[in-house]
C-alpha cells in the first residue's frame, strides 16, 4: 500500500470570516456544498480515493457541527481494527496555554500524535478546497524525486497571485524561490511562459524534515508560524524541495476552487447545478462520500399550469417538497419545502427551509433552519433586500437564520457559536 507509512493532517479550523454570514455558527469546511455535502467532504472524498486512510483533522472555530458531521459520517469509512482512522484533534494545548496560531502552529501543537504514529511522511491538506486530486501520484513522485519536501503547484494567471503563494520552479521540476501572496511577480512557469506556478497548500514532508522544522519555527518569536511565510522560506535551499504539477482526476482541464469568499461558493455551486458541470459529484469513477441522513425521497407534486410542482437543472436532495412551485438552476440540501405558486431560481438553500407560497426568490443562499413568509421577494430589489438581509456586492442575498444578525455582519468575530 503506497499510503500505509503516510498520515494526513487536514487543516479545518480556520474561522472563514470572508463567508459571513454562512460561517457566523459554524467552521467554513462544515458550510454546506452541492445540495448533498460539507466543504470539507470533498478533501475527505479525495482522501479515502487516494487510499489515504490515517487522518487528522485539526479543528478550531465554532467546531460543533463540523465534530458532529465527522463523527456521524465519516468514522464508518475506515477499517479502525487495521490501524486506520479518521480523527479530530482540537487545541488540546499540550504545548503551551494557546490556540493555533497559524497553519505550521496548528501541526506543531499535534507534534506528539503525529510522532506517536511513526509516518515516514506526512501530507498537509486543507478542508476548503474543490477539487479532485490523488495524492497517492504526488506521493509516488516525491519518493521517485528523494525530495524531502513537494508542493502541489496550479498554473495561474499573472494577475491572481497576491491570492497564492507563488512558487519558482526550474526545468527539473525543483522549487528554488517561494513568495506568499505577493503583489506582482515576473516569474513564469518553465512549462508554460503565460502562467505562474502557484501552491496550492497540500505539501507532502518527510517527517524527519518537517518535525525540527516546526520545533525550530515554535522557537521564532517573530514567526506567523504559517507554512507560506515561514515553515517554507525557512527551509528552502536546506533540504530538496519539488514541485508536483496538478492532476484532475478523470478531467483534461484542471479544477480547483477556494471558496473562501460567498461570490466564490455561489459560483461553485451553480457550476454543481449545471448541465455539464466542470466538477461532477456523479463521477462513479471518483465517489464523493458524506454523512447519509434519513430522509424519504424527493417529491414533485400538482401539474397543473401556473401549478407546476418542478424543478429544472436543479440538485434537489432527499426529504424535499416542491409542491405546485417551480425550481431552476437552484441547489436543496436535505428537508426543503416549497409551495404553491413559488419560483426559486439560481439559489442555494440549506436544509430545513420552508418557503412560503407566492415566493419569489433568486440569487440567494437561504441559511438552515429558516421560514420564508408568504409573498416574500428576495433578490429583485437590491437595496430592499440590504435593509434585511446580507447582500454582497455582486447581488447575492444572503438569508441567515437571525436576520436582526445581519447588523453585526462587519463584526464577525464578537458573535459566539449558537450550535
Amino acid at each position: 500500500m503506497p499510503m500505509k507509512d503516510t498520515l494526513g493532517v487536514l487543516l479545518a479550523g480556520g474561522a472563514g470570516e470572508r463567508l459571513f454570514p454562512l460561517t457566523r455558527d459554524r467552521a467554513k469546511p462544515a458550510v454546506p456544498f452541492g445540495g448533498h455535502y460539507r466543504i470539507i467532504d470533498i478533501t475527505l472524498s479525495n482522501c479515502i480515493n487516494s487510499d489515504l486512510r490515517r487522518v487528522y483533522i485539526l479543528t478550531q472555530y465554532k467546531a460543533l457541527s463540523l465534530n458532529r458531521h465527522i463523527r456521524e459520517g465519516w468514522s464508518g469509512a475506515v477499517a479502525q481494527e487495521l490501524g486506520e482512522f479518521i480523527e479530530i484533534l482540537p487545541p488540546m494545548q499540550r504545548v503551551g496555554p494557546k490556540w493555533y496560531q497559524g497553519t505550521a502552529d496548528a501541526v506543531y501543537q499535534n507534534i506528539y500524535s503525529i510522532g506517536a504514529e511513526k509516518p515516514k511522511h506526512v501530507i498537509i491538506l486543507s478542508g476548503d478546497h474543490i477539487y479532485k486530486m490523488d495524492y497517492g501520484k504526488m506521493l509516488r513522485q516525491h519518493r521517485d524525486s528523494g525530495a524531502d519536501v513537494t508542493l502541489a503547484t496550479l498554473p495561474i494567471l499573472p494577475d491572481e497571485v497576491s491570492r497564492f503563494g507563488v512558487v519558482e520552479v526550474d526545468r527539473t521540476g525543483e522549487v528554488t524561490g517561494f513568495l506568499e501572496k505577493p503583489k506582482s511577480t515576473h516569474l513564469r512557469s518553465p512549462w508554460n511562459p503565460e502562467m505562474v506556478d502557484a501552491s496550492m497548500g497540500i505539501y507532502i514532508f518527510n517527517t524527519d524534515v518537517l518535525l525540527p522544522a516546526l520545533i525550530r519555527d515554535a522557537e521564532d518569536d517573530n514567526s506567523k508560524h504559517d507554512f507560506g511565510h515561514n515553515i517554507l522560506p525557512g527551509i528552502l535551499g536546506k533540504y530538496k524541495m519539488a514541485a508536483y504539477n496538478f492532476v484532475d482526476e478523470n478531467r483534461k482541464e484542471l479544477y480547483w476552487r477556494d471558496v473562501g469568499t460567498l461570490d466564490a461558493y455561489y459560483d461553485a455551486n451553480m457550476d454543481v447545478a449545471s448541465v455539464n458541470p466542470v466538477f461532477n459529484l456523479y463521477d462513479k469513477n471518483w465517489p464523493m462520500r458524506t454523512r447519509v441522513r434519513q430522509y424519504p425521497p424527493a417529491k414533485f407534486v400538482f401539474g397543473q399550469a401556473g401549478h407546476d410542482g418542478a424543478a429544472v437543472n436543479s440538485v434537489i436532495s432527499a426529504g424535499c417538497i416542491v409542491s405546485g412551485a417551480c425550481v431552476s438552476q437552484s441547489l436543496f440540501s436535505q428537508d426543503v419545502r416549497v409551495n404553491s405558486y413559488s419560483q426559486v431560481d439560481a439559489s442555494i438553500v440549506f436544509s430545513h427551509v420552508n418557503i412560503g407560497r407566492h415566493c419569489r426568490i433568486r440569487r440567494a443562499i437561504i441559511d438552515r433552519d429558516v421560514t420564508i413568509p408568504e409573498g416574500t421577494v428576495i433578490g429583485y430589489n437590491r437595496e430592499e433586500d440590504r435593509q434585511n438581509y446580507f447582500v454582497t456586492d455582486s447581488g447575492i442575498t444572503v438569508v441567515a437564520r437571525d436576520h436582526s444578525l445581519y447588523e453585526q455582519a462587519i463584526h464577525p468575530v464578537t458573535l459566539g457559536e449558537q450550535g
